[in-house]
C-alpha cells in the first residue's frame, strides 16, 4: 500500500481546497413583476416565464 513520504503542508492542503467555497445563487428579475427569480425558472410570484403566462396563479391582493 502506498504511503506518503512527507506530511501534506497546510499551504498545499488549503490550495487544493480553494475551489470548495460556496458561491452565491444567481438571481434575475422577473420581466413582469420585478421579483427575484432563479434563471430559467417560472416566476413563483406571478407565473410568467419569458414574457408569457405559463401558470395561472391566484394573486392575494
Amino acid at each position: 500500500m502506498a504511503v506518503p513520504k512527507r506530511r501534506t503542508s497546510v499551504s498545499r492542503k488549503n490550495n487544493r481546497r480553494s475551489h470548495h467555497s460556496i458561491s452565491p445563487k444567481s438571481l434575475v428579475r422577473c420581466s413582469n413583476c420585478n421579483h427575484a427569480v432563479m434563471p430559467h425558472r417560472v416566476c413563483g410570484n406571478c407565473g410568467h416565464y419569458r414574457g408569457k403566462n405559463v401558470l395561472h396563479l391566484e394573486l392575494n391582493d
